[in-house]
């Protein structure tokens, strides 16, 4: 039986994925952000 040591596996396409993600999120965030302040605004 093979001993597994913790931490040696290599993560790095998992990490790019995951700061994909976030990198998203924030876009979508900020996007829907500006277009509520927008409505807000103009919507009176």
């Amino acid at each position: 039986m093979s001993e597994h040591k913790h931490g040696s596996m290599d993560i790095s396409v998992q990490e790019k994925t995951f700061e994909g993600f976030i990198k998203f999120f924030i876009w979508v965030f900020g996007i829907s952000a500006g277009i509520l302040i927008f409505l807000a605004i103009f919507n009176s």
